[in-house]
């Protein structure tokens, strides 16, 4: 819900939760992948010491219910607490979060796996891909240092462009 909030909201501002990292563990049969391929996409995990970066927004109860309804793949809801940019806490935050006992839990897995997983699943709300590097370029916008998030985006443009080269040179050959 950082790049592209589908939803009306109030106000919204850039924030922060304690004891939380963003990690690609959770399994998207209904937007980034589909049932028997599913895509990898975004989950919190408790972690000591992290700090997870986003956007709190302002809602109302029937967009509260709209979330619901798009976050029902496995996801549950979960209330933090919440630190802006100018360090100020809001209490009772709204996070969804696919813990280990969902059924689209896939948990950690090698880089190379995930990015494979990753590069070839597109669901209803489309590519895995374009989550994952629209994810990483907000984060970076927003200034927030996510590790995984960039890591795993690192890794994927590494591959795209070693696939991009070795096609330039099979084109070459011909």
């Amino acid at each position: 819900m950082i790049w592209r909030p589908d939803f009306p909201y109030q106000a919204s501002k850039d924030a922060w939760i304690e004891g939380w990292s963003r990690q690609f563990w959770q399994g998207s049969t209904d937007h980034r992948g589909v049932p028997g391929a599913p895509g990898r996409v975004a989950t919190l995990v408790e972690e000591a010491g992290a700090r997870c970066w986003g956007r709190v927004y302002k809602v109302d109860e029937e967009v509260l219910a709209h979330l619901d309804r798009r976050e029902q793949g496995g996801y549950s809801r979960h209330v933090v607490m919440a630190t802006t940019w100018d360090e100020r806490e809001i209490e009772g935050v709204i996070v969804w979060i696919g813990g280990p006992t969902n059924p689209n839990w896939l948990g950690r897995a090698p880089l190379g796996e995930m990015v494979a997983q990753i590069l070839e699943s597109e669901g209803p709300s489309g590519s895995n891909v374009e989550y994952l590097m629209e994810l990483d370029q907000a984060l970076s916008r927003m200034g927030a240092d996510d590790a995984a998030v960039a890591g795993l985006a690192e890794a994927v443009r590494r591959y795209k462009l070693k696939q991009g080269r070795k096609a330039a040179r099979r084109k070459a050959r011909r």
